[in-house]
């Protein structure tokens, strides 16, 4: 492989690379959750008394006294010390899908100039960050700033281990002086709250006697990209934007469908592990990790755990994997989209419903047909997809994701659910009248001795599926990659507490008239009339799909973050989140007007790295490379030969094909006058995206005509395929 010199030298450094120190990892019995204080932490060194009361908060949300809580305080200031922490910091999670810290030391001084430990329970329950230089919808002015953290008891506190030192993270909300929120963690507790009341009500009308605080859980499979930063730091479109602006397709990419599963490399596989290890210290269940489709990309998931816990635990898992990939030399690439031309990164989302007392809520079991409080909640989830289905695309809605959906590696812009064989024809039984005996799957038998038969599921997957039922769970499969799972969950907790009222009223009126069962498939039909249009189980990423979805079933195309934004401006959206408590009006409004802000931000970075790489970067190899070709041609002119000028027509050509885009674009970026935001930002995902497309299929069509040994940037088939 030729190259010119700086990608020389990073190939040389990759290739002649020490192997990475890898220690053997410890029993997981003896590092698991070791760096957390969790209730079995607590329960060692708290009283009687005051671990009863931490975990009733923990586990049903009741309040914590501040007696209590300067009792927690000390116990956590005294475990922490004991393992060399100096400092505290409260973690909260502004609406950036990114964590923020304040770190604090435990050090005062007092009155004879000694330096002492202290950490009592209201330096535990509140901090004061600034409100206003996070993203926050004008809710906060840089005159009005105050804003206050406050710690979330049922969201373990853990230390963090750096080079540096180490730190006691407390998980926390953000608000507000004036009380609104001003994270992803408020509206998910509340989401939930909303969500326990409804689910409590539907419970106890179909007559269950002792109900446990109902629970949302997720687990969400980690999608991501490894490039060895020798490569990445010559990149300055993946340094400032995450993903490649320009970029030529590989002769091999994907087509042989060889990564997918196969042998982890050497190196990957140590990073995995350091990984892997420091999750499990922090009591991050890590379950599974393999290559992916794409070469180059990954995937960690982890088991379920409660919806909170996992909301934070997510945003933890990220910043290891970046921060631990520096450590090996790789930049972990987190955007949906990174390379042209193979398959980008999503997160699945995992989620379900339950307690302590009921079990999972949406667990079939071997016969659905009798399961009628699964059945209930099944039917909530498929009414509250199809009600709120656009507010379900624009909370997975960003830039990055927008390359992403629909194509043929992920999920369409059309929000519908998959059941499976056996679920959907239990549903249609319900919407005819009926409910008939459900069918299992069957025996798998191969017809070889050596292999056992096993039993098949009643249902096959569908993975062009948005939102699929995967038997005992629904699979939100549309999610971003770097995006946060607390606004996915937040949307889906909300909408299953809506449509949970709704049944609640209906079956209220319905038992009146007839037994549980005939009320339940009364209720259920009129909830599959009204709503079961977003019941499909065929390919999701046909043209015949996407023509009836919108023309005979009224469901909606939502191709972009400009057109799924507005979702939360409808009154409908408004409603919902008013009438069960999760956001109000306020906070509903400063959400629409953030994620629009960082869209438009986003673009316009984007736009801005395309102009400055091809009028600095690209454009002068274009052009030593014509200059070369003319001094051959000269030469070879003296010598009385003529040289093929084909290739000298076709760089020129695309040069001021390049340039004359680059004018066009720099031209459109300097309008600033828009009637308001949704009108800017389709400017954005049609005027300004358009033209940097244009910028870069002339800027790639140079790739494949400039001698390598001037193109400046590293190409896909090093990036991806040089580990």
């Amino acid at each position: 492989m030729s190259g010119n010199e700086s990608r020389l030298q990073a190939i040389y450094q990759i290739t002649n690379r020490e192997p990475s120190a890898s220690d053997k990892t410890e029993p997981l019995g003896n590092i698991w959750a070791c760096d957390v204080f969790n209730l079995a932490t607590m329960e060692d060194s708290l009283s009687k008394n005051a671990y009863k009361a931490i975990k009733k908060t923990v586990q049903t949300g009741q309040a914590l006294d501040p007696a209590t809580a300067d009792i927690v305080a000390a116990a956590m200031k005294e475990w922490a010390l004991a393992k060399g922490v100096k400092f505290y910091s409260h973690v909260f999670y502004p609406l950036t899908n990114v964590t923020a810290e304040k770190h604090d030391g435990f050090i005062i001084t007092n009155s004879d100039g000694h330096a002492i430990n202290e950490f009592t329970g209201s330096l535990l329950i509140k901090g004061e960050p600034d409100g206003s230089s996070f993203p926050n919808g004008s809710i906060r002015m840089t005159n009005a700033a105050r804003g206050y953290t406050a710690w979330d008891p049922t969201s373990p506190v853990y230390i963090q281990h750096t080079d540096n030192g180490s730190t006691l993270m407390i998980p926390c909300v953000f608000m507000s002086w004036t009380g609104e929120a001003l994270d992803k963690k408020i509206p998910l507790l509340r989401s939930n709250d909303a969500m326990n009341k409804a689910g409590n009500r539907v419970l106890s009308l179909m007559g269950e006697d002792e109900i446990a605080p109902l629970n949302s859980s997720c687990g969400a499979e980690q999608e991501y990209f490894l490039v060895d930063s020798n490569f990445a730091n010559s990149r300055p479109d993946l340094l400032l934007t995450g993903r490649t602006l320009f970029g030529a397709a590989s002769a091999k990419g994907q087509q042989f469908d060889d990564h997918y599963f196969g042998a982890i490399p050497a190196r990957v596989q140590v990073y995995m592990q350091d990984v892997e290890d420091q999750l499990y210290r922090l009591g991050i269940p890590a379950k599974t990790h393999h290559n992916e489709v794409a070469p180059g990309q990954f995937e960690i998931a982890p088991y379920f755990e409660a919806a909170n816990v996992a909301a934070d635990h997510q945003q933890l898992m990220m910043t290891t994997l970046k921060a631990t990939a520096k450590r090996h030399g790789f930049i972990c690439l987190l955007h949906e989209k990174p390379f042209a031309g193979i398959n980008g990164s999503g997160k699945h989302v995992n989620w379900s419903v339950g307690n302590s007392t009921q079990g999972n809520l949406l667990d079939p079991g071997q016969t659905p047909h009798d399961n009628l409080n699964f059945l209930l909640f099944c039917g909530a989830v498929i009414r509250g997809v199809h009600k709120f289905g656009p507010l379900l695309r624009s909370v997975i809605a960003s830039a990055g994701n927008d390359h992403r959906l629909g194509a043929n590696e992920a999920p369409p812009a059309i929000l519908s659910v998959y059941l499976g064989d056996q679920l959907e024809k239990v549903f249609q039984d319900i919407k005819d009248g009926k409910l008939t005996d459900s069918q299992a799957g069957g025996e798998m038998d191969l017809g070889l001795s050596q292999i056992l038969n096993f039993d098949r599921d009643p249902g096959d997957r569908n993975r062009t599926s948005p939102f699929a039922f995967t038997g005992n769970r629904f699979e939100f499969r549309a999610v971003g990659s770097a995006q946060s799972v607390s606004g996915p969950l937040v949307a889906m907790n909300t909408m299953l507490a809506d449509s949970l009222i709704w049944i609640a009223d209906k079956l209220e009126v319905a038992l009146k008239n007839g037994d549980q069962t005939q009320a339940v498939i009364s209720v259920l039909q009129e909830l599959m009339n009204d709503h079961g249009h977003a019941v499909f189980g065929g390919d999701g990423y046909s043209s015949e799909w996407h023509e009836e979805a919108v023309a005979k079933r009224g469901l909606k195309n939502i191709p972009t973050t400009a057109d799924a934004l507005p979702a939360l401006q409808e009154a409908s959206v408004k409603e919902l989140f008013e009438s069960t408590g999760v956001l109000s009006p306020v906070e509903l409004a400063s959400r629409y007007e953030v994620y629009a802000e960082q869209y438009v931000l986003s673009l316009e970075v984007e736009a801005k790295v395309v102009i400055d790489m091809a009028k600095t970067t690209i454009y002068p190899a274009a052009v030593r490379y014509l200059s070369d070709l003319s001094m051959a041609n000269a030469g070879l002119s003296e010598m009385g030969l003529e040289m093929d000028n084909s290739t000298a027509s076709a760089v020129s050509a695309a040069t001021n094909a390049m340039m004359t885009a680059v004018a066009q674009l720099s031209k459109a970026m300097e309008k600033e006058e828009f009637s308001d935001t949704e009108a800017q930002m389709q400017y954005f995902a049609n005027d300004i995206l358009s033209l940097m497309n244009e910028v870069r299929l002339h800027a790639d069509t140079l790739e494949t005509e400039v001698s390598d040994e001037l193109w400046p940037l590293p190409k896909y088939q090093e990036m991806l395929f040089i580990k």
